[in-house]
């Protein structure tokens, strides 16, 4: 086994009775039936560094030295300069090379890329993958959090994700989407490519609600109330005794326990959740501040409630959405189109009850999303991905959808079809070293009833092929909204052989920019406050084994 390359025994242990790891010098538990404690000898220390975000330095902690040795007596801790220069390196090659090896037989993949500051001010940009396996498993992989220090123009951004892909191996013509969020420069470094890039939904629906918000018509009531909510925020976090106020307050008025929450900027939603934690502790928030001169002005009035009621009665439901389509586990993307839809007909529809400030933030949310989505590229990208997931595809577009689709069939199977026949071609030329110069090869009875029919007549049916195969799957009954549209190809794929090749191009393709989000999440774990000498080629490594391990 590999295994003994790098564990073995003394040279005095002639009866081979305790193994040593060559690595580290320890000794290891043994039995002689399997290898599988020395495999996770070798690899357990390492990998919970790498997966778990941990500090080098944490091999060298007393805590979790003398968890070690109450674990293992006989273990000798290893250095945090072989953890930081052997260690993760090897590890972090391995990985590599497995991703890689995984991304390059894949026919096609979508792709997420975000910018992104660090607590040393330095800029990285992320880029991820989006893949659906021969056997319809959607699977991600990050690729890297390079580090940019040039300006973030559209040119600069457009050349680093080219180095992205271009590091991998990756073509261009593979690349089915990218999704972004909705800076300029973002949006022309894409076309600046020459990619068909899909919006961020999230980040896409918090600018629809900025953008009702600061309507004119709205804009002084709505900034007055949002006002009072941030300043309500800031007073009870900065004050311990108007935190332990409030608790006693929630506790004699039978309120949950729960504490106001602030607004991020860039974080989605998080308008929504202040509104309704200040709206859910109103009664207590009166109660606290009715008996301080000082800050008895805090006190939401009347209509400052009734404005924050009529907002809360626009957004609540939004947020629902945002945090469904930024999953990364499973397909999101044909949620987009019944979404906008459901918004329209149902959650963002006028109601006979609305007050006038909730009719307009709905009505300014939909104009805005309706304006956004209506591109025609998007459109075509969305219809398609509806089409392929058998809970969503209707009647609606479907001459269009089927041309496109076939189109896109025929170019597939012709594809498959002319690699199928250069193998082939390939294998018969190939030199028979077994045979000497002198001996001819002799033929079996099988070869006798070989013809080149099958190899003519493909082009010919194809087409009749591919138009059978689309109105059969037209015919097929859709699946209820809750079933898994993978589970569901990964059954059926076999009945439609050629248009399952469509679908797994498709649905890989993630409707938020999410993915490189949490990327950064992971970078602003690594990157603490102790761990601010990380060198970014540093950064970008571990980053890249706490999300492929």
């Amino acid at each position: 086994a590999v295994v003994w390359e790098y564990c073995g025994f003394k040279k005095e242990d002639a009866a081979q009775c305790q193994v040593l790891c060559k690595t580290c010098l320890a000794n290891v538990a043994f039995s002689r039936s399997n290898t599988t404690n020395l495999i996770q000898h070798l690899k357990s220390k390492q990998q919970f560094i790498a997966k778990d975000m941990m500090p080098l330095s944490t091999v060298t902690k007393p805590g979790f030295t003398t968890l070690i040795n109450t674990l293992d007596k006989w273990y000798s801790m290893l250095s945090r300069i072989y953890f930081s220069q052997v260690a993760i390196l090897e590890l972090h090659k391995k990985c590599k090379q497995r991703v890689a090896e995984e991304l390059k037989t894949k026919e096609f993949f979508a792709a997420t890329s975000d910018m992104w500051s660090s607590r040393t001010a330095e800029s990285y940009q992320s880029l991820t993958v989006h893949f659906i396996t021969e056997d319809f498993d959607l699977k991600a992989h990050c690729l890297q959090t390079a580090y940019f220090p040039d300006d973030h123009t559209e040119e600069n951004i457009a050349a680093g994700l080219r180095e992205g892909l271009a590091s991998w191996d990756l073509h261009k013509e593979k690349l089915v989407c990218i999704t972004t969020y909705n800076a300029a420069n973002m949006v022309k470094a894409a076309q600046l490519n020459e990619w068909t890039r899909l919006q961020c939904f999230g980040h896409r629906l918090h600018l629809a609600i900025e953008n009702a918000i600061k309507d004119d018509r709205v804009s002084s009531s709505v900034s007055r109330a949002i006002g009072l909510c941030k300043k309500l925020v800031q007073h009870f976090s900065h004050s311990l005794k108007k935190k332990a106020a409030i608790t006693e307050a929630q506790r004699e008025l039978k309120l949950p326990e729960h504490t106001l929450i602030t607004e991020c900027p860039t974080g989605w939603g998080t308008k929504e959740k202040m509104i309704a934690s200040v709206l859910e502790q109103a009664k207590a928030i009166s109660h606290v501040l009715s008996g301080d001169r000082y800050a008895r002005s805090l006190i939401p009035t009347w209509q400052d409630i009734e404005v924050l009621e009529s907002c809360q009665k626009a957004l609540h439901s939004l947020l629902e959405f945002t945090d469904a389509l930024s999953g990364e586990e499973y397909v999101s993307i044909s949620y987009l189109k019944p979404v906008v839809h459901l918004l329209a007909t149902s959650v963002l529809a006028e109601d006979a009850e609305d007050t006038d400030l909730t009719s307009s933030i709905k009505t300014k949310v939909l104009a805005y999303l309706n304006d956004k989505y209506s591109g025609p590229y998007t459109q075509e990208l969305l219809d398609a991905v509806s089409f392929m997931d058998p809970r969503f595809f209707s009647a609606d577009n479907i001459p269009a959808i089927k041309t496109r689709l076939k189109t896109e069939m025929q170019e597939s199977a012709r594809c498959t079809y002319n690699q199928e026949k250069r193998s082939h071609t390939e294998t018969i030329q190939k030199p028979q070293s077994a045979q000497t110069s002198g001996e001819k090869a002799k033929k079996s009875l099988g070869s006798l009833f070989k013809t080149s029919v099958a190899s003519s007549a493909l082009p010919v049916q194809l087409e009749d092929v591919v138009e059978a195969e689309l109105n059969s799957y037209l015919l097929t009954p859709v699946i209820d909204g809750e079933d898994d549209p993978l589970a569901w190809w990964k059954v059926h794929k076999i009945n439609f052989p050629k248009l399952c090749k469509i679908a797994r191009k498709y649905l890989c393709v993630p409707a938020t920019s999410s993915p490189s989000e949490h990327l950064f999440s992971t970078g602003g774990n690594i990157v603490t406050c102790t761990r601010l000498s990380l060198k970014p080629a540093k950064v970008d490594m571990l980053v890249f084994l706490a999300k492929n391990l």
